[in-house]
């Protein structure tokens, strides 16, 4: 017997969410991407988000085809295919093309039904938890990509600490549906577990695999069957459908056994309502857009001192959380992306930044669409805006009308792995030290001069770091280097309350002392137990594992 519902099934019950319910959403056909009128961008919601992953759950692909989907690109090539036109559009870096992966943040704004969205395309490599931390402190919610044979891998499992940290409402993916996977129920379960999380499925993929027959909405009851050869997606949609028994039975047990939608539950950070699919098939990027528009939060207050900014606020304020060099290598150019976080910024306005001190006019104002920009006239508060400067703009950086404002939360971590840079070519001492100051700008490394000896010492928190830090030197400024060991594994910003605690601590330990780009004092050590040694035996001094900027 075949199992026929008559009436569509609603076992998460959404909640509508500003007047409207999750099906009611209805996306516009794809096509290409529409510049938003001035009088509608004034009052154009915004969803400004992350994608985050483990490597090769497929996030990039998945960024493609959101981009597809939102009309800002025409053709979604596959990250592992040949040629220009079939690599990554997020991708930009030479390292990133030649190994497929994500190394950098990048930045792209779509417009789709009336919303303005803001992707932020986060690293998906485990040694990249800083810029990546940085990038979550300027959304308002994530979408978390799992693979569907693997579940929860480590880097997933970070990444979503990150997010709970920062309160950051969380969308599931469960990619790669098309290949064999692990049960339904028991990767639903392990979210649950594993991120103590309450799950509810908003879609259920019937079969994984080779029995793979589609996508079934549970908020519809629509079925949405691949097609052709390739068994992809192309909108081939059933009502109401016949499902064998085991699959209604499967569907009536998460009913009954998993929470039902609760917008505000998802939006506080404790539900997380999951999507199963095939980005590389097509199967959920529409879906995954139109649960931002429905139910992802629009801009949210951010922490600063001496109180948070609210994106009602007149004054126009934001942070810098990404400084990148050479994106455009031709022009030499460095961009600092600063999150708008209250205000109507208008091009040419002036804004004065912390740190600085004196009023910088922003004359060229750019908005990111994957590798191609155009010039922002206006903006509001969530968009993503580039500043091209000249090393004025740090990351850390508050920018606004008033001086008194300092947004908080972008820390630098502390390196896990120091290494000398030596160069092949010495006359290129200038270029090596701009080239270092520079990706110390970005936050790619971070450069330590010590207070004996002239040799710098570069820190990340990765080896892979070290490989993008060779990679760039010669690509972008032809600086041919080398690393070789340096005498400390990791290092530590000191402070005391009395500076002659400091001092005396400094002044017994200057082999061993340092100082970062700003100056801070930085106790470098041999080892993660001379640390706690050290700290030990100068109860009066702080060894501090991050610094905020």
């Amino acid at each position: 017997m075949v199992a026929r519902w008559s009436q569509p099934m609603t076992p998460c019950r959404p909640r509508p969410v500003s007047g409207k319910a999750h099906a009611s959403i209805h996306l516009p056909a794809r096509g290409p991407a529409r510049a938003i009128p001035e009088s509608a961008a004034v009052i154009s919601p915004r969803r400004t988000f992350a994608i985050i992953s483990h490597p090769d759950a497929g996030k990039t692909t998945l960024t493609e085809k959101l981009l597809y989907v939102g009309g800002a690109i025409h053709l979604a090539g596959e990250v592992k295919a040949r040629g220009q036109t079939r690599r990554a559009r997020s991708d930009w870096m030479k390292i990133e093309q030649q190994r497929g992966i994500s190394v950098t943040s990048s930045v792209m704004t779509f417009e789709k039904g009336g919303i303005t969205f803001n992707l932020l395309d986060t690293p998906g490599h485990e040694d990249f938890s800083e810029d990546t931390y940085r990038t979550l402190t300027a959304v308002d919610s994530a979408v978390m990509v799992i693979d569907a044979a693997k579940g929860i891998e480590p880097q997933t499992r970070k990444l979503f600490e990150v997010c709970r940290l920062r309160n950051v409402p969380i969308i599931t993916f469960v990619n790669k549906v098309d290949r064999e996977g692990r049960p339904v129920f028991e990767l639903l379960d392990e979210i649950a577990e594993i991120l103590q999380l309450d799950v509810c499925p908003m879609s259920w993929p019937i079969g994984m695999g080779g029995t793979f027959q589609g996508i079934l909405d549970l908020t519809t009851n629509r079925l949405h069957r691949p097609e052709g050869d390739s068994r992809t997606y192309q909108g081939k949609v059933e009502e109401n459908p016949d499902l064998p028994p085991e699959i209604a039975e499967e569907i009536e047990l998460a009913q009954g056994g998993y929470a039902s939608f609760d917008g505000d539950a998802y939006r506080a950070g404790d539900l997380t309502p999951v999507y199963f699919g095939s980005a590389l098939k097509d199967f959920g990027p529409a879906e995954l857009i139109a649960a931002l528009a429905a139910h992802a939060p629009p801009p949210r207050p951010q922490p600063a001192d001496p109180a948070p900014i609210d994106p009602s606020a007149k004054e126009v304020t934001g942070f810098v959380f990404k400084v990148q060099a050479n994106m455009d290598p031709q022009h030499r150019d460095r961009i600092a992306f600063m999150r708008l976080c209250s205000g109507v910024f208008k091009r040419g306005m002036k804004l004065t930044p912390t740190g600085h001190g004196k009023p910088i006019a922003v004359h060229s104002p750019i908005l990111f669409f994957a590798q191609d920009r155009e010039i922002a006239d206006e903006a509001y508060p969530g968009d993503i805006i580039g500043i091209p400067n000249h090393g004025t703009l740090r990351v850390g950086d508050t920018l606004s009308e008033r001086a008194d404002i300092r947004f908080t939360g972008l820390p630098n971590f502390a390196p896990e792995i120091l290494r000398r840079v030596v160069l092949k070519d010495p006359t290129k001492t200038k270029q090596l030290r701009k080239a270092l100051d520079d990706m110390a700008e970005e936050g790619v490394t971070q450069v330590f001069y010590p207070e004996i000896g002239s040799n710098w010492i570069i820190g990340v928190v990765g080896q892979l770091q070290l490989e993008v830090l060779l990679s760039r030197l010669d690509a972008e400024y032809k600086v041919a280097a080398g690393l070789e060991p340096a005498p400390f594994e990791t290092a530590r910003w000191v402070s005391a309350a009395d500076p002659a605690d400091l001092k005396g601590f400094t002044d017994l330990n200057r082999s061993a002392m340092a100082r970062d780009r700003d100056g801070n004092p930085v106790f470098l050590a041999k080892s993660a137990w001379e640390v706690g040694y050290i700290a030990d035996r100068y109860a009066k001094v702080k060894f501090a594992a991050t610094r905020e900027r």
